[in-house]
């Protein structure tokens, strides 16, 4: 008898206050998910600088190697070429317009 009083109640309760919380919560998970953290940002900023520094030692390594064996052909295309460095560039772009909105 106290059930079938109460499950009317707890029913509405249910589906006008538990049902959109649920729902709110789950839309605010995806969309903070769907971010990059500070930590995040820091480290992909660190890990471009890591690339940079390996191409650079790399372009330095092949004309040493270059000038000591004439015969030596680079695997990359040439060295501090805009075609061998366009895609450190493009992740120059990218880390540049998410510094622009994240300043926002």
């Amino acid at each position: 008898m106290f059930f079938a009083e109460i499950a009317g109640p707890l029913a509405a309760f249910g589906i006008i206050i538990g049902l959109p919380w649920m729902i709110l919560h789950y839309i605010t998970k995806w969309k903070t998910a769907a971010t990059l953290t500070t930590d995040d940002e820091q480290m992909l900023e660190e890990l471009h600088r890591i690339a940079r520094r390996l191409d650079e030692r790399m372009d330095t390594v092949e004309r040493l190697v270059a000038s000591d064996n004439p015969e030596f052909k680079p695997a990359r295309l040439i060295a501090d070429s805009a075609e061998d460095n366009a895609q450190l560039d493009e992740i120059d772009r990218l880390l540049t317009r998410t510094k622009q909105r994240t300043a926002k």
